[in-house]
C-alpha cells in the first residue's frame, strides 16, 4: 500500500495507530521536535524507524520507541503547481533534452515515494525558469533507469535517437544521465557519432533537487548555456569542477572520470585540463588543441560487448585469462601496473588468448601518465606476446572503445587500427 510504502511490523503499528500515512505532514516529538513530511522507507529496512523530510531537505530517521508524541499537521493533497504555458522566444535558438534516468531528471512524490521523470518543458520552465531565457525547450523521456543499470543496449539506443536529430535544427543536444557510469555512455558516443554536426552534452546531479547543496539547477543552466554558446560540436559532460557555486566545466567525453563517490565535483578530466570553463555568463575556451580529427559525419553505432577489462594484481589467476578465451571474449583491455605491466605467470595467458585471435590492448592502472612497454625487459616481452600499448587512455575508455571497435570492423588488424585511431581525443596530444 502506497499509504505505508516500507513500513512493517512496529513501525506501520504505531503510523496506524497515530492515524498518520506516508505524504502527511506531521510533528514528531521525542528528546527534540522535528517538523516534516512522512517519507516511505525501502522494503529491506527494518521496522523500528520513521523517515521524516525535513524542511531543510534532509532525511532523518527518528526511533520509534522514543517516540513521546506524533501530531498531524496537514494530509492534503500535495498538488504540483500548474506553470502558465511556455512562450516560445523566436530569438532563441532551439535545444533539445532527452532524458535517461538519474538524480537530475526526476521528482519525488512524497505520498508514494515514487520517483518519476520531471522533463516536460512545462515542468522544466516551471524548476528551472532560467533555462527559457536560454533557448525554446523540447524534451523527451527515452528510458528512467538508475545508470548502473545501463548496458550497451541502452548506449546503442541513445545513439540511435541522437542519429534521428543529426540533420534537425536545434542548436544542441542534452542528455540527463546518471552519475555512476556517464563516462561510459560518453565514451560511446564519443565514437559512435564521431563528427557529429552539433555538441551532445551529458549533464547528471551529484545531489538531488530536494537538497540544499543541490548542484542540479546550476549543471542544467550550464549545460544549455554550453550547447547554445560554445560553437563547438562532439560529446562532453558538463558539471560542477568544485564545491563553490561559480564554476562548471566542460569535459570531453574520452577525457573524463568520475573520481569521487559524493563530492559535486567528482568527474575531472584526466591527463590535461577541462575543455571548457563555464562561469559568470561566460563560455571560455581552456584548450587550444582540436579536440575532434573527424569532420564528416558517419555514424557507427554497431557494438560487440565480448570485452573484458582486466585489472591486474599481484595474485591474480591467470586461468581467469582461459576462462575468457574459452567464454568466448573476443578482446580483452588490461589495467596493468606503472608502466603497462603483468606478472610473469600471466604469460602463458596472455600466449593462448592470442593465438586464439583476441585483440588484448595495455592501459595503466596510473591515473596520469601514459604506458611504456618499451622501457623495461617486462613490457618488452608483453609486446612480443601481442599486446598492444594504448598510451594514456583510460582504461574504462579503452573498454568502450573496444566494444565499438568490435562491433564496427571485420577483422582483427581493423579492430587494431580502429583501437590505435586518434577519433575523439580519447590519445592526449
Amino acid at each position: 500500500m502506497s499509504e505505508y510504502r516500507g513500513y512493517t511490523g512496529m513501525s506501520l503499528t504505531f503510523l496506524k495507530e497515530s492515524n498518520v500515512k506516508v505524504g502527511d505532514s506531521v510533528k514528531v516529538t521525542e528528546d527534540l521536535t522535528y517538523t516534516g513530511i512522512l517519507m516511505p522507507r525501502y522494503e529491506h529496512t527494518d521496522d523500528k524507524h520513521i523517515v521524516l523530510k525535513l524542511k531543510s531537505g534532509y532525511n532523518i530517521g527518528i526511533e520509534v520507541n522514543k517516540i513521546k508524541k506524533i501530531e498531524l499537521l496537514s494530509s492534503e493533497k500535495i498538488e504540483t503547481k500548474s506553470s502558465s504555458k511556455i512562450k516560445i522566444d523566436s530569438s532563441l535558438p532551439k535545444v533539445l533534452l532527452l532524458s535517461t534516468g538519474g538524480t537530475i531528471a526526476s521528482k519525488i512524490d512524497y505520498r508514494t515515494g515514487a520517483v518519476t521523470p520531471a522533463l516536460s518543458a512545462t515542468e522544466l520552465n516551471s524548476a528551472v525558469p532560467e533555462l527559457a531565457e536560454i533557448a525554446n525547450i523540447d524534451a523527451e523521456v527515452i528510458f528512467s533507469e538508475y545508470s548502473e543499470n545501463l548496458e550497451p543496449e541502452h548506449w546503442k539506443k541513445i545513439a540511435e535517437k541522437l542519429d534521428s536529430y543529426a540533420k534537425s535544427d536545434y542548436k544542441g543536444i542534452v542528455i540527463g544521465h546518471g552519475t555512476d557510469t556517464m563516462q561510459y555512455t560518453a565514451a560511446f558516443l564519443s565514437f559512435a557519432l564521431a563528427g557529429y554536426p552539433i555538441p551532445i552534452v551529458l549533464v547528471g546531479s551529484q545531489r538531488s533537487s530536494d537538497r540544499p547543496s543541490s548542484d542540479a539547477a546550476l549543471n542544467l543552466i550550464s549545460a544549455f548555456r554550453f550547447v547554445v554558446e560554445s560553437n563547438t560540436r562532439g560529446v562532453f559532460v558538463v558539471m560542477h569542477h568544485n564545491e563553490s557555486d561559480d564554476l562548471v566545466v566542460g569535459h570531453i567525453g574520452t577525457r573524463v572520470r568520475k573520481n569521487h563517490t559524493s563530492k559535486r565535483s567528482a568527474f575531472q578530466t584526466i591527463g590535461n585540463n577541462p575543455a571548457f570553463l563555464i562561469f559568470d555568463k561566460k563560455i571560455e575556451k581552456n584548450l587550444e588543441k582540436e579536440f575532434f580529427k573527424q569532420k564528416e559525419y558517419v555514424p557507427k553505432l554497431n557494438f560487440d560487448s565480448h570485452v573484458a577489462l582486466v585489472k591486474y594484481h599481484p595474485g591474480y589467476n591467470p586461468k581467469i585469462i582461459d576462462f575468457l578465451v574459452e567464454s568466448g571474449y573476443k578482446a580483452i583491455i588490461f589495467e596493468g601496473t606503472g608502466l603497462g605491466h603483468v606478472g610473469k605467470t600471466m604469460y602463458e595467458g596472455i600466449k593462448k588468448a592470442n593465438e586464439s585471435g583476441l585483440f588484448m590492448g595495455m592501459t595503466s592502472q596510473c591515473i596520469d601518465g601514459r604506458v611504456g612497454m618499451n622501457v623495461y625487459e617486462s613490457g618488452r616481452d608483453l609486446l612480443e606476446l601481442g599486446i598492444v600499448p594504448l598510451s594514456d587512455m583510460i582504461s574504462e575508455t579503452a573498454l568502450v572503445k573496444a566494444m565499438w571497435a568490435l562491433g564496427n570492423s571485420g577483422s582483427p588488424v581493423e579492430m587494431k587500427n580502429l583501437m590505435l585511431k586518434n577519433i575523439a581525443s580519447e590519445f592526449s596530444d
